[in-house]
This record gives C-alpha cells, structure tokens and sequence, in this order.
C-alpha cells in the first residue's frame, strides 16, 4: 500500500506544484486505486506515474473548493479511454454528483462505465471485509471532510516450517490448513490448520484530511494512523493568519501528529508563496514539534507502514 501525491499545491497551480490530488495504491491489498481529491490536471500527473485510471475504484473529495475538484470531469472522461469499464463510487459532500453530472451533461461526455454517488455524512462511509472508511467534518470555509481508511487485522501467516517439522508434506492441504480447517492425513493423524497459523497481522490505518483549521474532531480521524495527511498552507508564526483564511500551518500540523500518536506525518497543500527550498524550511519547522515529518512534492511516493 502507497500513497502517491499527484498534486501537493494549495489554491491554484505554481510551477513547483500542481493543486490537489493523492492516490492510495492498493494493488496488492486489492488490485485498485482510491483517489482524495482531483484538482485541476490531475490527469496529467497520472500520465507521470505509475497509476493506472482503469484500476480507479473509489475517488473521496475532502470539500467542493475548486482546486480539489476541478480535474474530475477531464479524468472520468479519460478513464473511459483507457480501459476503465469496472463501476466508480465518487464520495464527497453534498453537491458533488450534481457538479459531475452537470459538467458531463453539458460536455456531452458519455462513459462506458457507471457512477455510484454517495453524498455522506460523518461516521463510517464504506466498509466491506478488508477495509472501513468513516469521515469526519473539519472546519473550513466550505464543509470540509477527513477520512480515516483502516485496513482491517490480516490472517496470521501458515507456519510451513513447523508443518515440515510435523511431517506433515506441502501440498493442496497447506491451503486447507491456511483457512484454518480440520484436516485428516494420508498417515490418519487429523490436525487443525488454527494451530498452525501465526499471530493476525495488524492493518494500516492512514488518516487524510481536508483543508482545516484546528478542530476536535482531527483527534478521532488521526488516532495512531500509519501516516497522517495534513495540509500546511502556512509556516509556524503565520497562525493568526492560518485561523483567518481557515488553514494550518506547519506547527499546528506536528502538534496534532504527536497528540494522536501517529508514526509518520506528511505536509501537503502548500501555498505558492513557500519555493523548494523555502518548503525545505517549513520541513526543519515541522519536525522541531515532530521528529517523523515528511513534505510532499508532486508525484512523490511514500509506502504505508515504513
């Protein structure tokens, strides 16, 4: 599982940074992508990636401001193009389906593949047996969501060495064991697969937010994830600043990384006014309050977990 930042900019487009987008790879876990957030030309930042649109699966819009959805239209239309027929689940708050279905109506675009719409509200979102999704309100200008994916506890893994140590040969009955089955041997000896399988491998929680000022709720939504996503459109003294235009800044980001006792924090939705090296700046600021402090550049890939 990976996360691959498409779009790291806040508001509009800088040279350095495209507006917002990020993709949650999970092609092993699932053989899809999820997508947070489709600002303008996300679809050329996928064209400089490894991401796939026709493995596209869910796409979770944090708000309806403009640089988080201007790109939707233009990359549902190219999904059609590039093999993508499987059905796409859009989440977001109230009045996204009416702005896709209107840009797509009024484009005259027609896709190959159908759209499930799903206007939430706070609490769980999706679940089915390998992950649960909730969302939270933030505070923003607009209403603003965090999402909070949890990949449910994996089965422990099949013990072959003490199987061999048993006698017990490889074969079709490791699988019957692998799903914990009572099986009976060639020899008559019965064994149950339970006794043969290891401890339940613990799932990735990855937490990504919405633009925001400090809230509550961001607490609940970060509790000890893997990798907590949080916007840093300003630096640590501009916080007055941050609470007027209903952002964070850099500080704020870290104070909450290490209240909610995340493993990794990573900055993204940086204002134009912060340049590469400036960035670098607001990274030494960050990690002053949060030693594991990451900041995201456009098409920047981090694995979930390490």
């Amino acid at each position: 599982m990976e996360l691959v930042f498409l779009g790291t900019g806040a508001g509009v487009p800088s040279r350095g940074r495209n507006v917002t987008s990020i993709a949650l790879s999970m092609l092993n876990e699932r053989n899809a992508i999820w997508l947070f957030d489709c600002g303008e030309a996300t679809q050329h930042q996928v064209l400089r990636s490894h991401i796939k649109l026709s493995k596209l699966e869910k796409i979770f819009i944090t708000h309806m401001h403009g640089d988080h959805i201007f790109g939707l239209p233009g990359l549902l239309s190219s999904r059609s193009f590039q093999g993508g027929d499987s059905d796409l689940t859009i989440y977001g708050p109230a009045g996204i389906a009416e702005y896709v279905e209107t840009s797509l109506r009024l484009s005259g675009t027609r896709l190959t593949y159908k759209i499930n719409f799903e206007e939430i509200e706070p609490g769980v979102i999706f679940e089915d047996e390998m992950f649960l999704v909730t969302a939270d309100d933030l505070d923003h200008g607009v209403r603003s969501f965090g999402y909070r994916i949890v990949e449910k506890d994996k089965q422990g893994a099949l013990n072959a060495e003490k199987l061999k140590a048993d006698g017990v040969e490889a074969g079709p009955v490791f699988q019957k064991l692998k799903n914990g089955e009572i099986v009976t041997l060639a020899d008559g000896r019965v064994i149950d697969g339970k006794n043969y399988i290891g401890e339940p491998q613990k799932g990735k929680i990855v937490s990504i937010f919405g633009d925001t000022r400090e809230t509550v709720s961001e607490l609940e939504l970060a509790l000890n994830a893997d990798i907590l996503v949080h916007e840093a459109t300003f630096e640590g003294d501009k916080a007055k600043m941050a609470g007027e235009y209903m952002h964070s800044t850099t500080l704020q980001a870290a104070t909450l990384a290490k209240a909610a006792n995340v493993k990794k924090l990573i900055l993204t939705h940086i204002s134009s006014r912060y340049d590469r090296d400036a960035s670098k700046e607001l990274l030494i600021e960050a990690k002053t309050v949060f030693e594991n402090t990451e900041i995201a550049y456009d098409l920047a890939v981090f694995q979930v977990g390490e």
